[in-house]
C-alpha cells in the first residue's frame, strides 16, 4: 500500500475503497468514552438541530445527527418548526438557546425556506456554539491558525487522509467547488502547516480543469455534479475524495432514486491509489466531527 500519492511506480491497479464508516465508528466509539467522562463530572454534553420544514432530505440528515447524539449519550435538545416559522420567531429560539448554558452547540439545517435569510440565522448563533464551524468569527480564526470549532465535512475528510497515511506534506492538491461549507474551509486547512499542502481551488469559472485535476496528488470534488471527476482527469496514483452527494432517478429502488457522488467511481477507481464511496466515504465523517465539537465545546464550559 503506498503512502505518497503520485509517486509513479508502485501504486495499485485499482484503488483502496477508504471505509468512512469503519473510521467514523471508531471516533464515535471514542467520544463516547469521553462523553461518559464528562458526565461524571457532572456536564453532560448537549446539542441542539434546528429542522425549519419537511425537506425529506433534511429529516434524513437530523434523523442521523439524533442517533448520533445517542449513541454517544449526549443530549438532544432538537427543535423541528413549520415551514411558515418566520425568520423573527427563529432568530428568538437562537437567542434562547444561546443563554442556555446547558446548551453547549447549537445547529440549524441547511437550506432553509426562501423567506428566511441564512446568513442572518447563521451569524446569530454563538461563535462558542458554532458546532458547524461556518460563523465568520471560527472561521477567521481558521484562516489565522487560531483554535475554533473546524467545518465537519473538511474537518473529516482531513481526519479520513490522515487515517489511511496518506501524504499531504508537499502534495498538490486540487479542490473542485467553492462553498463556505465545504469547498474554501477544505482549501484552508490543507494548506495549513499540519497538512502542508499545495492547493488550487477549482470551480465553474476554471477553465481546463481536466489540466489541473490530472497534475493533483489529491482530487477532492464537492461540485454537486455527478460524473464532474472522470478517469481521464486523474493522474495515475492520486487518491480521490468524493463529497458530493446526488440523487439519480432510479425505478429499480424503492426510494424512487440512487445516491451518486461527483466522481465516476468505476472508471476512476481502476486509475487512483484510494477513492471514497458514496455513500460511506465522506458522509459518516461529518457526523462523527459534529460529535466531536459539540462535545469539545461541552469540554470548554468545564475548562472556564
Amino acid at each position: 500500500m503506498i503512502k505518497r500519492c503520485g509517486s509513479g511506480a508502485g501504486y495499485t491497479m485499482s484503488a483502496v475503497i477508504i471505509d468512512g464508516k469503519k473510521t467514523a465508528a471508531e471516533i464515535r466509539e471514542r467520544i463516547a468514552s469521553r462523553t461518559a467522562e464528562l458526565k461524571a463530572g457532572g456536564v453532560v454534553p448537549c446539542l441542539a438541530v434546528i429542522l425549519v420544514g419537511n425537506d425529506p432530505a433534511s429529516l434524513s440528515y437530523v434523523r442521523a445527527k439524533r442517533n448520533a447524539l445517542s449513541e454517544a449519550g449526549m443530549n438532544d435538545r432538537s427543535v423541528q418548526l413549520p415551514e411558515n416559522t418566520s425568520e423573527a420567531e427563529l432568530l428568538s429560539l437562537i437567542g434562547e438557546l444561546n443563554r442556555d448554558e446547558s446548551v453547549h452547540g447549537i445547529l440549524v439545517q441547511l437550506p432553509l425556506p426562501k423567506h428566511i435569510d441564512e446568513r442572518k440565522i447563521l451569524f446569530a448563533i454563538s461563535p462558542e456554539k458554532d458546532v458547524d464551524g461556518f460563523h465568520p468569527v471560527n472561521i477567521g480564526k481558521l484562516v489565522i491558525g487560531c483554535d475554533a470549532p473546524l467545518p465537519c465535512t473538511p474537518h473529516g475528510i482531513v481526519v479520513l487522509l490522515k487515517s489511511m497515511h496518506i501524504e499531504t506534506s508537499g502534495a498538490r492538491a486540487v479542490v473542485v467547488g467553492r462553498s463556505n461549507i465545504v469547498g474554501k474551509p477544505l482549501a484552508l486547512l490543507l494548506s495549513r502547516k499540519d497538512c502542508n499542502a499545495t492547493v488550487t481551488l477549482c470551480h465553474t469559472g476554471t477553465k481546463d480543469l481536466k489540466s489541473i485535476t490530472k497534475d493533483a496528488d489529491i482530487v477532492v470534488s464537492a461540485a454537486g455534479m455527478p460524473h464532474t471527476i472522470r478517469a481521464d482527469m486523474v493522474k495515475k496514483g492520486a487518491a480521490v475524495i468524493d463529497v458530493g452527494v446526488n440523487r439519480i432517478p432510479d425505478a429499480s429502488k424503492k426510494s424512487g432514486f440512487r445516491l451518486t457522488g461527483d466522481v465516476d467511481f468505476d472508471a476512476v477507481k481502476e486509475v487512483a491509489s484510494y477513492i471514497t464511496p458514496v455513500p460511506g466515504g465522506v458522509g459518516p465523517m461529518t457526523i462523527a466531527m459534529l460529535m466531536q465539537n459539540t462535545l469539545e465545546a461541552a469540554e470548554r464550559t468545564r475548562e472556564c
